[in-house]
């Protein structure tokens, strides 16, 4: 059993295929993290629980040295709690304690232990689900009150992780607007280091994963700690350094202009927070959390199809006859999916009006949508839309027959940010109207894709209508009503995928992936920019949830000429995309990007479901090089990029991974054949010339 428990010691270890996760109950009976790290061969050889030391004078060791599984703020602790409540009669102190567990089996064995307080009806379930073969730890709470009066919650955070002393290396994503997804690593001194997002979305300017090590992991080696929050709202990742050097982190819903009434009988259950351990420094960690998100969270399997977007082409100057020009030179090169972008509906000419209107443009599509949907389908393309469906202008119908559907503060002005504003998805009605509309236009129309986007962060975060102590609660709501819009369309329109994007990649999660295929990593498409970005994307994310078009050189964020090939070979590491303007390429230009679609259908299913190897970061030279390689090893992919040609330099060795030592392959990079511990022991050379210059070379078993 992958879940083994000691009756005696009241003490429980989850089996990985090479880690192992303990945790036991005190005498207190407290419920405290006891390992997480390389695997141990039996449960007796998890470390004994202490007995709690008692409170010293100006400090207590009620901190992260003490490791809580669930920590709640009461009595002399003072850490990062996951839990602060106050209950009916004032108190806000809670206290919880060992009631009883459960096990399940299944593809994921799990494990629910049931904690109570001493005093108010209140249990705390937590849950921790074992994913043996990517060592893997899917965590979250579910708390009920089971008394009559009810309970403010005021934090509730979904798990805290801990690491062993010493392990005081951190790694996180942040960055902003077309500079999204950025590798930060630094070491921890005592103090909290806050990652977060109030924004009420995951944020451009950091992303709710983090990794800790002791300061000596590298790409391929040493121990890593990491973990990934399933949520698409604000969160908060507290890593708590105390003063001996123990460090927990903490993570969840942020506790920022949050609270939640906690009604009799009801129950609130927390976003999964996942985790997991390697000794394969931090590529092992993001190709452990990689075959998660492939094998058990996304919507769908398989290789994702070749993509047309309209929107860098033409931005709001959409027109039929325009349109249907480049849906056949799309046709022409490949594209499978052909999305129409912004400007679709309503009376959409440009950003300040129309938005929320879900019904065809008249003046854009004449006949409206189903001749042209019809035209993208003979030419061999299925067809694809984009929405945006929590937002509105005022300049709409929508709003003018609803204004009280924002979120709002009465004595306050509404700030409009791209001249829209937020739609108050804790409503129901708001929900029922989206899920009308929505479904509504799936089913009168052959659509296979829906771009889900979401172009402006929260403000004025009010509902007026609701009860004071309710009003807080929307932060929650909200998310919840996304989650509960895109679960009914999957279930009424099971073959329609999606894919996640707000303003770019300000909404990448898990939360997301369990109804996203893929998402729009960046609004920035310089094909130079996203090495940076895709690599700090990769890290969490698999290739096959990236977005990556190919752009017409010379766009908005940094006007850079770029050859084809290299743009190609940008987007051919995650899922491909193309968004140029097809009706000003030259015949010689659309040879070579049909040549290039058609080798990455040959290819795609190593890099959208094969496992990562970053091999020369763009952060630490002027080569890129990122390896892919089936699950069985027997076919590989190489892409090389180079930036610039100082002092012709040659391009250093590439010394492959992931490849069978003892078997032979052929090289596109070398004449005759080699084994696999060749390339990865004595490397590859590869010769790139000039700027910007790339090459793919294929690895294929003999």
């Amino acid at each position: 059993m992958p879940i083994l428990f000691d009756e005696e010691r009241c003490v429980w270890a989850l089996q990985g295929s090479v880690s192992t996760y303990g945790l036991g109950v005190d005498v207190e009976g407290c419920l405290r993290h006891l390992y997480h790290g390389a695997s141990l061969p039996r449960i007796e050889d998890l470390p004994a629980i202490d007995p709690p030391s008692p409170p010293q004078t100006f400090e207590s060791l009620g901190g992260p040295e003490v490791r809580y599984e669930y920590p709640a703020w009461g009595g002399m602790f003072y850490g990062e709690p996951c839990l602060k409540a106050t209950f009916s009669d004032g108190v806000r102190d809670a206290q919880l304690v060992y009631e009883g567990h459960r096990v399940s089996d299944g593809a994921a064995p799990e494990l629910a232990v049931d904690l109570r307080d001493t005093h108010y009806p209140l249990r705390v379930s937590l849950h921790y689900r074992l994913f043996e073969e990517q060592d893997i730890v899917e965590r979250y709470a579910v708390l009920k009150n089971e008394g009559e009066d009810p309970i403010m919650l005021e934090d509730v955070l979904t798990a805290a992780w801990y690491v062993p002393q010493g392990c005081g290396y951190l790694t996180h994503l942040a960055g902003r607007f077309a500079g999204e997804t950025q590798v930060y690593r630094e070491g921890i001194s005592p103090g909290k280091k806050v990652l977060e997002s109030r924004r009420g979305v995951t944020s451009h300017h950091a992303n709710p994963w983090f990794a800790l090590d002791r300061g000596n992991a590298t790409e391929d080696t040493g121990e890593v700690w990491f973990g990934a929050l399933a949520w698409s709202g604000n969160w908060k990742i507290a890593v708590d350094h105390d003063a001996h050097g123990h460090v927990q982190v903490s993570g969840g819903i942020n506790d920022f202009d949050f609270s939640w009434r906690l009604d009799g009988g009801g129950e609130f259950t927390t976003p999964t927070f996942v985790g997991g351990h390697t000794r394969e420094g931090f590529g092992g960690a993001s190709r452990n959390l990689h075959r998660y998100v492939l094998d058990h969270l996304l919507p769908s399997k398989g290789p994702l199809p070749v993509l047309y977007n309209s929107w860098e082409a033409t931005y709001f100057d959409i027109n039929e006859e325009e349109q249907g020009k480049m849906a056949e030179k799309a046709a022409s090169l490949g594209v499978e999916l052909f999305v129409v972008d912004d400007g679709w509906f309503g009376e959409r000419h440009d950003d300040r009006r129309g938005l929320g209107d879900w019904r065809v443009n008249r003046e854009t599509f004449s006949n409206g949508l189903k001749p042209f949907i019809e035209k993208v389908r003979s030419l061999g393309m299925d067809f694809g839309l984009w929405v945006e469906p929590e937002m509105v202008n005022p300049d709409s119908d929508l709003y003018r027959e609803h204004p009280d559907w924002i979120y709002r503060f009465p004595t306050r002005p509404n700030t409009e940010s791209r001249n829209q504003l937020v739609l108050n998805l804790a409503k129901v009605e708001v929900r029922n109207h989206l899920f009308g509309v929505l479904s509504g236009l799936l089913s009168e129309h052959d659509i296979s894709f829906i771009k889900w986007d979401m172009n402006r962060p929260f403000s004025e975060p009010g509902w007026p209508q609701a009860p004071r102590d309710r009003q807080r609660e929307v932060w929650v709501r909200h998310v919840w009503g996304v989650y509960e819009l895109l679960e009914r369309l999957h279930k009424r329109h099971p073959r329609v995928a999606f894919e996640t994007c707000s303003g770019g990649g300000g909404r990448v999660d898990l939360g997301m992936f369990r109804f996203a295929d893929q998402a729009w990593v960046s609004d920035n498409t310089d094909p130079y920019d996203r090495l940076f970005i895709q690599e700090g994307f990769s890290i969490a994310y698999p290739a096959r949830t990236m977005m990556c078009w190919v752009a017409d050189p010379g766009k908005w964020v940094r006007g850079r000429e770029a050859p084809i090939t290299y743009r190609f070979h940008s987007s051919m590491m995650g899922s491909l995309g193309i968004g140029v303007n097809l009706t000003e390429w030259s015949e010689k230009e659309m040879g070579e990007a049909r040549e290039m679609v058609e080798k990455y259908k040959e290819v795609r299913d190593v890099i959208q479901e094969g496992d990562q190897y970053r091999l020369l970061s763009p952060r630490a030279g002027d080569t890129t090089a990122v390896q892919y390689v089936s699950r069985d090893r027997s076919r590989s992919l190489l892409f090389v990029l180079r930036s610039s040609h100082r002092f012709a330099d040659p391009v250093p060795t590439i010394y492959l991974r992931g490849l069978k030592p003892d078997c032979i392959y052929r090289t596109t990079a070398e004449v005759g054949k080699v084994s696999g511990a060749a390339l990865m022991r004595r490397g590859t050379k590869v010769s790139l010339d000039g700027e910007l210059s790339s090459t793919m070379v294929e690895i294929t078993e003999e």
